[in-house]
């Protein structure tokens, strides 16, 4: 039985001290649901800003790891041909190997560009045994020795058709064209008889020094030899104009491998390698894009340039006097390149101030191109090498022999 306290509460019968409270608990109060939403909020901005924060800095990371991979690409491409300038030919036109060119392209930008002739790809050394034609540069046929294309490793005759060949005069110096093999020009496949027929071959790009045929006598070609000198060109399109590149304007189009946008412009910041086309007559201009991020292309050469006294004169920029000079040219040994990129977009994880030693969102000095001395947070990724120009006059085809 349940007994009742003078204020009317309850009491348990079997515990009388103790005293039951029937009251119901109240819900949150006002106070408490605002503190909690508080919280809540906070943790869910917060959450939010490290979200957004990291996102950013993903952006940023990949943009640079692309333009890190851009310029690691062209280095390897420059670096590998400047070292093999002159690859396949002979020591007689090595004044011809390699040219630069300081300031290619507006200013302020001031990138180099540097062109190279080898025999880059396919190792080929015919011998003319006999030449008949080519007076002022026209037709002409090549009688070969014996068995010269069954013991050469390629198929013929598909391999010699629709190319642009370099035949380089053994007789006499300075006697050096480029010829065009087109189809149906290649006879005696294995016969022991073996000529081709070679039209007038001159390249819109002009090869390293302005090599061209100087209308040599026909004897001068006997004994001469056919080879595949290859022209590369690199060179950076700072800008996007093809204006702004009068040695190339008429030929950046888009059906030469010129990158253009959807307006027509060109893309800023592009590295091309522009060669011959072989596969046409008269040697078309191509432009191949090795890379985009890439700000800008510097060039310095070391040579015993000075006075041929046999000691190294040190690094310095290209100098206007030697292009066309074959003897200045024929003693430089070393080409230092520096490939410097930017990303396409400013970085939107950075905050504060950059170190000013570091140069990371500003251009630096590089050669006697454009410093910046401002930060447009932009980021850059620089490479520097040096190669020797080692395999002047070296035979493709690894027999220890020179040309």
């Amino acid at each position: 039985m349940n007994l009742k306290n003078t204020n009317g509460t309850k009491r348990d019968k079997k515990h009388p001290h103790f005293t039951l409270h029937l009251k119901a608990r109240a819900g949150f109060t006002l106070v408490e649901l605002l503190v909690g939403s508080s919280i809540m909020l906070t943790v869910i901005l917060a959450t939010l800003s490290l979200y957004m924060r990291s996102n950013k800095i993903a952006v940023d990371q990949q943009q640079f790891a692309e333009m890190q991979q851009d310029v690691r690409s062209s280095m390897f491409f420059i670096s590998r041909d400047a070292r093999s300038a002159g690859v396949g030919l002979t020591s007689d036109v090595a004044g011809y190997f390699i040219e630069g060119t300081d300031s290619h392209g507006p200013a302020p930008e001031n990138s180099d560009a540097l062109k190279l002739l080898g025999n880059f790809d396919n190792p080929l050394k015919l011998i003319i045994e006999s030449y008949s034609g080519g007076e002022g540069g026209g037709a002409a046929t090549a009688f070969l020795f014996q068995w010269s294309l069954e013991n050469a490793p390629y198929d013929c005759p598909d391999f010699y058709e629709n190319r642009v060949v370099m035949v380089i005069s053994t007789r006499c110096p300075g006697c050096f064209t480029f010829r065009y093999i087109s189809d149906n020009s290649v006879f005696g496949c294995g016969s022991g008889t073996e000529h081709f027929n070679m039209q007038p071959g001159q390249s819109e790009l002009n090869p390293p020094g302005g090599l061209i045929d100087t209308g040599c006598a026909a004897d001068c070609w006997e004994d001469a030899i056919v080879t595949l000198g290859q022209i590369r060109y690199y060179w950076v399109d700072t800008t996007g104009n093809p204006n702004d590149y009068p040695d190339l304007t008429a030929n950046l189009l888009p059906e030469r491998g010129y990158l253009v946008d959807e307006s027509g412009n060109g893309i800023p910041n592009t590295l091309y390698m522009t060669t011959i086309d072989e596969s046409t007559a008269g040697g078309l201009m191509v432009h191949f894009p090795l890379a985009q991020n890439i700000e800008s292309l510097q060039f310095q050469y070391n040579g015993d340039y000075l006075n041929a006294d046999g000691v190294l004169d040190g690094f310095t920029d290209w100098q206007p006097n030697w292009t066309g000079d074959l003897d200045i040219i024929s003693r430089l040994s070393q080409v230092k390149m520096w490939v410097l990129g930017k990303t396409s977009r400013p970085f939107v994880s950075f905050s504060g101030t950059p170190p000013a030693n570091l140069h990371n969102y500003r251009r630096p000095a590089i050669a006697n191109g454009l410093v910046s001395t401002e930060d447009d947070m932009h980021r850059r990724f620089l490479l520097e090498s040096t190669v020797t120009i080692r395999n002047m006059s070296l035979s493709l085809y690894n027999t220890g022999e020179r040309n």
